[in-house]
């Protein structure tokens, strides 16, 4: 059974390497590549070609097999730990889990007392991940207009961007910036990997801006930081808490795409992921009410 695990996650992630990097417990290469080997001479047939990586014919046939089973064992399992003292997962970006989510699991805790809780921080493509492999029930950070395969989603709110600028520059809106069309100060932002990088620049490019990012920050708190500093300009979000400084001014940028924040989960939720996705939504249509996007939970 744990040869066949292991080659589920090498045939699901396609290759020995990629499997590692998600198998949800440490194990090294060289073993699941040894342990590879044994399941090979066990069923007596090569299962995948290891580069590029293939499946054979007879690896396609056990991997429809075994996928079934190894793919709905979290689901099965997190069923059965709920019925017995309910766990919850949830994955989200560091300024959520942390400045908002106590407030909305104390409303859910007066429901379920019993509750056990774990928390993640993460960007974007690593929830989404997280998610596939199920190792978190809940995600709660930026989303795109679709959702990622095999997952379901709620928009929650659309949250303009802004430009933050050192209090002592002269410019008075980002259409003296744009003039230069080639800005010399440097530009802070998130990593450039994020939605609200990745939209900022699909966005400059339509005007015809070049402006490479020159500083990525790991939370929106530091791209605040680094523009007080004098280190440039940065994008960030329109959230007065986070941009608030008093070394610090903010430029509306008008006609850019918003960050949409959003929840994402796998299909067939339980009652107490339904119970929470209901909670964050009326907490966030309360706190963002001029922000917030009229989903309906799928």
């Amino acid at each position: 059974m744990h040869h066949l695990e292991l080659f589920y996650y090498v045939a699901k992630h396609g290759g020995i390497s990629a499997a590692v990097r998600r198998i949800p417990y440490g194990i090294q290469q060289p073993a699941v590549s040894g342990q590879m080997g044994k399941l090979e001479e066990e069923v007596g047939a090569k299962l995948f070609e290891r580069s590029p990586f293939r499946l054979t014919p007879a690896g396609e046939k056990l991997f429809a097999h075994v996928q079934p089973f190894f793919a709905n064992l979290g689901s099965v399992a997190s069923g059965l730990r709920e019925d017995a003292d309910p766990e919850l997962r949830i994955g989200g970006a560091e300024l959520v889990l942390r400045d908002h989510m106590p407030i909305v699991m104390q409303r859910v805790r007066a429901l379920h007392p019993r509750m056990r809780l774990s928390l993640q921080s993460g960007h974007q493509a690593q929830l989404a991940t997280w998610l596939q492999d199920g190792l978190i029930d809940l995600a709660v950070g930026p989303v795109d207009a679709r959702a990622p395969a095999r997952l379901r989603q709620l928009r929650l709110a659309c949250v303009p961007l802004v430009l933050l600028v050192p209090r002592d520059r002269p410019w008075k809106d980002v259409a003296e910036i744009w003039a230069k069309k080639r800005p010399a100060e440097p530009l802070i932002g998130l990593p450039a990997a994020t939605s609200v990088m990745q939209n900022f620049q699909r966005d400059l490019k339509r005007l015809g801006v070049a402006w490479p990012q020159a500083v990525e920050a790991t939370s929106v708190e530091l791209v605040t930081r680094y523009v007080a500093n004098g280190d440039g300009c940065g994008v960030n979000l329109g959230i007065p808490a986070i941009i608030r400084h008093r070394n610090v001014r903010a430029l509306p940028l008008a006609g850019f795409a918003p960050l949409t924040m959003g929840l994402m989960w796998r299909g067939g939720a339980s009652l107490l992921v339904r119970a929470v996705i209901e909670a964050v939504r009326n907490y966030s249509h309360d706190t963002w009410p001029d922000w917030a996007v009229a989903d309906k939970v799928p």
